[in-house]
């Protein structure tokens, strides 16, 4: 098990790089997360849905993602309240002091789903959330080592020295554990260096000195991080804007945005700037697209971006001739009406549309967790819906796309508002490239994505494979 010093400290990207090492060696692996906070979510195989970060470290152990990867997924829909997935489907809603209690009673669903995984592989490689030394939070722990002990399990220590005080992180955490959770962990791993190895030499013997804990790596920045897609919503807040691509895209940076990992394949266009924008700035004149995109809360998110004055400059960026398109939870934005008559998604009742596509959207207790191939401007596209909700009206009759023979989304009759519930539609190339050349004449760049992300991974993998001992750690797990 990988726990960290800390949250972002690379657990979720070194467990991927690994995966795919180990594999390459031959193991059979299977990635596996107790319990995962995220909007940022991945249908699975088997029809339910887990973390993203979970998804795409199955895909590097080049096995088919699971619900029993990932068996709790906390789905934020407020500042103090989270929609609970277990095991894939939805159990409820709870604050954050009812789910502290609930957690003892979701700990057998977490031992079945890893046991589960245990059986059918050679190596499972647990990933840990946030830090054991929030040991205020240690009662009832299901995620770091409440999990590890009640799985009997041996741990990895992460900390990222970009931010600063690793030393300080790593020693402190192993003071403020149990002393039998501190037995517990058996190496530690420095990640996010920059620069010389030789000058954090002594830091690492002064870990280990301190500690007793094996040193198993310096990683130094993996440069090709910004292939994979992030899982985390703090990720967003280091989107690089291309300043100098000729097309724009602007996207409303909503509160519970979801699934963002939608824009990864426009990101990647050297052609293309996808300017994600802040509550308390207007959205910019000069956008090619304004695109809205997922949303965990279709009625709050609406109600916010009406209050930051957005709906004005979306209609207005519409009036000028842009286009917008809206992907999910902003499709259902861009209709009339958005009803909710059995309280989905908080009180009953409903919010006005921005009026931008004849359709009304009716919430429903039903939730579509299907994995779709899907057909739009002549082109293939492999791609997942994730939402409840049933969406009716005029321009549903000039859908965006096919599913098999069943039409998906809407069109407006001036060709220039669309929307659809696939996720995952700009990962196929020919597709993306068709879609940005109705914004403006393009060249082809050549950007092949999935192939993309399947590089980076490789890379990644070797990456680990210079800069950590895995040797050592394949020893932790008891393996040969």
């Amino acid at each position: 098990m990988f726990q960290g010093t800390g949250s972002d400290v690379g657990k979720s990207m070194i467990v991927a790089g690994l995966a795919r090492a180990f594999t390459n060696r031959g193991l059979k692996v299977r990635p596996f997360k107790p319990q995962n906070m995220s909007n940022n979510a991945a249908v699975t195989a088997d029809g339910g849905e887990i973390g993203r970060a979970q998804a795409l470290q199955a895909r590097a152990a080049r096995v088919a993602s699971s619900v029993h990867m990932n068996p709790v997924l906390l789905k934020p829909q407020s500042d103090v309240g989270s929609q609970v997935i277990v095991q894939g489907r939805i159990f409820g809603n709870a604050k954050a002091a009812d789910y502290h209690r609930l957690k003892p009673q979701l700990l057998h669903s977490v031992l079945d789903s890893y046991r589960h995984l245990a059986d059918e592989a050679d190596l499972v490689l647990v990933e840990g959330a946030g830090s054991p030394a929030e040991i205020n939070l240690r009662a009832g722990d299901i995620a770091n080592m409440g999990f590890a002990e009640a799985a009997d399990i041996p741990v990895v220590l992460v900390g990222d020295i970009d931010r600063g005080g690793v030393i300080a992180s790593i020693v402190g955490t192993l003071q403020l554990l149990a002393p039998a959770e501190a037995a517990r962990i058996k190496g530690f791993l420095i990640n996010k260096f920059r620069g010389d190895p030789a000058l954090f030499a002594d830091g690492m013997k002064l870990i280990a000195d301190r500690t007793g804990l094996a040193a198993l790596g310096l990683i130094p920045w993996f440069a090709g991080a910004d292939r994979l897609p992030p899982e985390d919503a703090v990720a967003l807040d280091s989107y690089r804007v291309n300043t100098k691509a000729p097309i724009k895209i602007v996207v409303p940076q909503l509160p519970r945005i979801s699934n963002f990992d939608d824009l990864d394949p426009l990101r990647a266009e050297p052609d293309v700037s996808v300017e994600l924008v802040r509550p308390g700035r207007a959205l910019p004149g000069d956008a090619d697209l304004i695109l809205l995109p997922g949303s965990k809360a279709t009625i709050a998110d609406l109600r916010a971006l009406y209050d930051t004055g957005w709906d004005i400059d979306i209609r207005a960026h519409h009036r000028r001739g842009g286009a917008v398109l809206g992907l999910c939870g902003g499709y259902q934005m861009l209709g009339k009406r958005v009803e909710d008559p059995g309280g989905i998604e908080g009180p009953k009742g409903g919010i006005d549309g921005l009026g931008l596509l004849d359709i009304v959207t009716t919430l429903t207790a039903d939730k579509s967790l299907i994995e779709v191939r899907a057909r739009a401007a002549g082109h293939d596209i492999h791609g997942y819906e994730m939402h409840v909700g049933v969406s009716e009206g005029a321009d549903c009759a000039r859908p965006f796309l096919t599913i098999g023979n069943r039409p998906d989304g809407a069109v407006s009759a001036d060709e220039r508002v669309m929307g659809c519930y696939v996720h995952g539609l700009f990962a196929a190339d020919a597709f993306r490239h068709a879609f940005l050349s109705g914004l403006r004449p393009r060249a082809e760049t050549g950007i092949a994505y999935e192939q993309g992300v399947e590089q980076a991974l490789d890379d990644l993998a070797a990456h680990l494979e210079r800069h950590a001992n895995l040797d050592a750690m394949l020893k932790i797990a008891g393996q040969k």
